[in-house]
C-alpha cells in the first residue's frame, strides 16, 4: 500500500480532489506521503508536549522531501487510571491503538509512518501496528520526565504512591504528603523511573525502531526536538531504501530487546508487550526464552524504583547504547540487525561509551549476574508468572508464608489499610487477570501501601493481574492460568502456605496433591457482568503468559 493507490493515475482524480480539499498542492501530492501518528492529548503528562514533537517531526519530513500528514492515537495515563475502574481500560487500549492505527494507515495509502508515542500501552500498541502495516516507520517518543526532589532526594511517581502508604501508617504528616504531591512530578514527560513507558521507549532503541536517545533524552530538553527532526528525516531515508518494520523487528532484534530488558531491569509489563509485538512479527517469544536469557544476562542498572538513579542520569551516562556496548563485550547481542538509522546495531553502538559506572555498571561488575526479570513456575503458575527480580530485597528472594486471599484489588487495599496484613504474609489478589479483571489491572496502590508501611521486606504479593513498573518488592504478577480461566490461584485459601523462590524460578502452593485435586474438581470460577468493550475484550483475550493477545 502506498500513495500510488490514492494519488496516481486518472482513476484517482476523485482522491486527488479530496487532497486538494485538504489544501495539499500538486507538489505535495507528488512526494511520499508520511503519516505522523500523534498521541498528543491534554490528560496524560507524558503526552502534553507531543504537539511540539509532532511539529518537529513534520519539519524533518518536509526538509527531507516528504509530505507529513498527522492523525491521532489514543493514550490512557496509568497513574491517573490507577486504583479504580479506569485501570481496566489501560492494557485494553494497546489493541485499540494497534487496530485504529492499522486502519488509518492502510485506508489512506501512506508511504511511511512516524510514530509519536510516550506512555505505557501507547508504545507497544504502535509497535504492533507498525509490524502489521509494514511500511517504513520510525519511532520518536515524548521523552521522560525529570525527577522531582523532596528534602534533597530525587523522587518519581513511585515515591508518591509510597508516601500515601507512609501517611496511612502515621510515618509522615499531611504537610509532608502535600510536599510530595507538589514536587514529585515536576515536568511533562513519562514518569522518571524505569517504569513501563520508559522501559518500552528504551526497548524501542534496542529493537532498532528508534534513534539513539529515544528512550532517555528528557522531555524538556531541546535535544528531544532535534531528535524528532532527525526521525522525520530518517523515515524518508527508509522510504528510499524500502526498509520496513519486519526487516528490522526480526527474531534476532527481539532477542536483543529482551536481553537489554534484563540488563536495564525493565518493568515486568515488558513481558506482556514483547511477546505481543513478536506475535505481530510472526515470531514466538515465550516466558521460557526469558529465563534462558536472564540466566546469561547481567543486570547493569538499578533505576528507580529498584534504585536511586533516574532517567536523566541514564541519559547522561550514555543511554541505551552505552548499556548495549557493555553487553556486546560478552557477545550477548546480535550486532548485525538493521535499524531505522539505516545502519546495523553494531555500527550504531560502535563509538558509545559508558560515562558513569555508578549508573551503568561495567559488565565485569554487575548488580547481579542474572537479569532484572525472572519467570517463576510451579503448581500455582504452571504456565508462568513474572517478577522484577532487580527490585526485590535480598531478604525476599526466598519467602514462604500464609496466604491472605482477596478477589479484587479493592478488597486487598482495604485489608492493607485496616492493618490486617502482617509480616510474613503472602497477599493473593485474584480475578484481576486479562479475562477476570478484565483488563489485568496494575496493583500499584497495594504494593506501594505495603512499602510505605515498612512491610516491603517481610510481605509478598502475588496476582493474576499485573504490577506497575513503579512497583518494587516481592511482587509476582501474570500468574497463569488466571482464576477466571480455572487456574490454581482460584482455589487458594486463607492460611495456605505459599513458597516463592526467585533464584530457583519457582512458586508453589504447599497443599497435598489430593487436597489440590479435590479443590480443583469442585472449582467454579466467578463470573462478572460485563458490557461494552470490556465484554468483547474478555471474550477474545489470551492469558498473561502469552502476552494477553487477542485471539
Amino acid at each position: 500500500m502506498s500513495k500510488e493507490n490514492v494519488v496516481c493515475g486518472v482513476h484517482n482524480a476523485p482522491h486527488r480532489s479530496l487532497f486538494h480539499a485538504l489544501g495539499l498542492t500538486e507538489e505535495e501530492q507528488s512526494r511520499p506521503l508520511i503519516g505522523i501518528v500523534s498521541s498528543y492529548n491534554e490528560i496524560v503528562p507524558g503526552h502534553m508536549n507531543l504537539d511540539k514533537i509532532v511539529d518537529a517531526v513534520k519539519l524533518g519530513v518536509a526538509m527531507a522531501g516528504g509530505t507529513p500528514i498527522v492523525f491521532p492515537a489514543i493514550a490512557v495515563c496509568d497513574g491517573i487510571a490507577m486504583g479504580h475502574k479506569g485501570m481496566k481500560y489501560s492494557l485494553v487500549t494497546r489493541d485499540l491503538i494497534a487496530d485504529s492505527t492499522e486502519a488509518m494507515a492502510l485506508a489512506h495509502g501512506f508511504d511511511g509512518l512516524v510514530m509519536v508515542p510516550n506512555c505505557d500501552k501507547n508504545v507497544p500498541g504502535l509497535l504492533m501496528a507498525a509490524a502489521r502495516v509494514n511500511v517504513p516507520t520510525v519511532f520518536v517518543s515524548g521523552g521522560p520526565m525529570l525527577a522531582g526532589k523532596v528534602e534533597g532526594r530525587k523522587t518519581s511517581l513511585s515515591s508518591m504512591f509510597e508516601a500515601v502508604g507512609a501517611f496511612s501508617a502515621g510515618k509522615i504528616d499531611e504537610n509532608k504528603l502535600n510536599e510530595y504531591e507538589r514536587k514529585t512530578c515536576p515536568t511533562c514527560g513519562s514518569c522518571s523511573g524505569m517504569y513501563t513507558a520508559n522501559s518500552m521507549n528504551c526497548l524501542t532503541e534496542a529493537l532498532g525502531m528508534g534513534l539513539k536517545g529515544n528512550g532517555t533524552i528528557p522531555a524538556v530538553y531541546s535535544a528531544r526536538l532535534e531528535l524528532a527532526k532527525h526521525a522525520g528525516m530518517a523515515v524518508m531515508d527508509l522510504v528510499r531504501k524500502n526498509i520496513c518494520p519486519r526487516d528490522i523487528m526480526t527474531k534476532e532484534a527481539l532477542m536483543n530487546a529482551l536481553t537489554v530488558d534484563m540488563a536495564l531491569g525493565c518493568s515486568t509489563n515488558s513481558m506482556l508487550h514483547l511477546p505481543a509485538i513478536a506475535h505481530e512479527c510472526g515470531v514466538e517469544l515465550n516466558l521460557d526464552i526469558a529465563n534462558e536469557l536472564s540466566r546469561k544476562t547481567p543486570n547493569l542498572c538499578h533505576l528507580a524504583p529498584a534504585g536511586r538513579t533516574y532517567m536523566e542520569e541514564l541519559d547522561e551516562a550514555g543511554g541505551v547504547y552505552a548499556v548495549m556496548k557493555e553487553l556486546s563485550k560478552k557477545n550477548l547481542l546480535n550486532l548485525d540487525c538493521m535499524t531505522v538509522s539505516g545502519k546495523t546495531m553494531g555500527e550504531n553502538i560502535k563509538n558509545s561509551v559508558n560515562l558513569d559506572y555508578n549508573v551503568i555498571r561495567p559488565i565485569e561488575n554487575p548488580f547481579s549476574e542474572t537479569g532484572g526479570i525472572a519467570v517463576l513456575k510451579g503448581n500455582l503458575a504452571p504456565e508462568g508468572s513474572v517478577v522484577k527480580r532487580s527490585a526485590v530485597s535480598e531478604k525476599m528472594l526466598v519467602h514462604e508464608g500464609p496466604a491472605k486471599v482477596f478477589d479484587s484489588e479493592e478488597e486487598a487495599q482495604k485489608a492493607i489499610n485496616d492493618g490486617e496484613i502482617v509480616a510474613g504474609d503472602v497477599v493473593v489478589i485474584r480475578y484481576e487477570g486479562p479475562k477476570g479483571g478484565p483488563g489485568m489491572r496494575e496493583m500499584l496502590n497495594p504494593t506501594s501501601a505495603i512499602m510505605g508501611m515498612g512491610l516491603g521486606e517481610s510481605v509478598a504479593l502475588i496476582t493474576d493481574g499485573r504490577f506497575s513498573g513503579a512497583t518494587r518488592g516481592a511482587c509476582v504478577g501474570h500468574v497463569t492460568p488466571e482464576a477466571a480461566s480455572g487456574g490454581v490461584i482460584g482455589v487458594v485459601e486463607n492460611g495456605d502456605i505459599i513458597s516463592i523462590n526467585i533464584p530457583e524460578n519457582t512458586i508453589e502452593l504447599k497443599v497435598s496433591e489430593d487436597v489440590l485435586n479435590e479443590r480443583m474438581k469442585n472449582f467454579v470460577p466467578k463470573k462478572k457482568e460485563l458490557s461494552g468493550y470490556l465484554k468483547r475484550y474478555a471474550s477474545l483475550v489470551s492469558g498473561g503468559a502469552s502476552g494477553a493477545i487477542l485471539n
